[in-house]
């Protein structure tokens, strides 16, 4: 790393600290990480998106990208949520713009693409993040517009970015990285839509590799148990404890926000120069 790199490590590790110190977004708390002030130098000057950017892991990641130096633009479709993330990113000296729109909608992610383009210039990496969950049922109770939307949100709504994304990605020669679950690894009774619907990504992750591996990388992540506003609802729904949870991952703890994110980072880079085409686990163990 050169002595300009070296030189920016701090002030960006001193952005990510204080744009989220101010507290929770979307009932969780951003923490300072390191592994931003690690790869500055790395990923600075690049576009990104971040799509499911105002709470929880998306929002953590924004935040981790920003403090790399990257200048990104995400969405939800939440708007207040969007506007707090923005704001504190803005008052930390990073760049990040929120454009609301809805995964599920065509037109809308297609005019969300083309405005980050038009805005930045160009498009180097893109976290295809956004998704949904429901209370858990058997699939003989399962509510069929429940159903749909988590398909319609988890599977199209990737399906969606990845193809206003792919073009200016395959011309910036950049990354994806989509956002899979140890859901859609393994077999769990009771969210049928939600498990089908990362398997999908899965394989659609896994076949864009195939297409489009001369000219980019693209990998997915599957995280297990990860602190977040999704955990919350699980362990409301499920009526479990934390430790329940975790306990046949072998680390028998949860994971962090921080610790996707900084996984996120490690695939945008090029220090991930050969690997495509994969789902990286990030769950404390895979499950037996």
């Amino acid at each position: 790393m050169d002595s300009r790199s070296q030189a920016g490590r701090l002030p960006r590790r001193q952005v990510l600290g204080g744009m989220l110190a101010a507290g929770a977004v979307g009932g969780t708390g951003i923490a300072a990480s390191s592994t931003a002030a690690e790869v500055a130098g790395v990923l600075t000057g690049k576009v990104a998106i971040v799509t499911g950017g105002t709470s929880g892991i998306g929002a953590v990641t924004v935040a981790a990208l920003v403090a790399a130096g990257v200048r990104v633009a995400f969405n939800g479709r939440r708007e207040d949520l969007g506007r707090v993330v923005e704001q504190r990113v803005r008052e930390s000296g990073g760049e990040a713009v929120y454009l609301r729109s809805d995964v599920r909608d065509a037109g809308q992610m297609e005019r969300f693409v083309a405005d980050t383009v038009a805005r930045y210039g160009r498009l180097d990496i893109a976290f295809n993040n956004a998704g949904i969950d429901l209370p858990p049922a058997p699939i003989a109770d399962t509510d069929i517009a429940g159903f749909d939307d988590q398909i319609a949100t988890n599977l199209r709504g990737v399906f969606l970015a990845m193809k206003y994304e792919l073009p200016h990605l395959v011309r910036a020669k950049g990354a994806m990285i989509n956002m899979a679950s140890i859901g859609g690894r393994h077999a769990f009774p009771n969210i049928l839509a939600y498990g089908a619907s990362k398997a999908a990504v899965i394989h659609m992750t896994r076949a864009a590799a195939q297409e489009y591996g001369r000219d980019m990388r693209i990998n997915a992540i599957a995280p297990g148990p990860i602190e977040s506003p999704m955990l919350e609802r699980v362990r409301r729904d499920w009526k479990v404890t934390t430790e329940q949870l975790v306990a046949p991952y072998p680390m028998r703890r949860v994971g962090t926000a921080e610790e996707v994110a900084a996984l996120v980072l490690f695939l945008a880079s090029d220090e991930s120069s050969y690997v495509s085409g994969h789902v990286i686990g990030i769950d404390g163990g895979d499950l037996p």
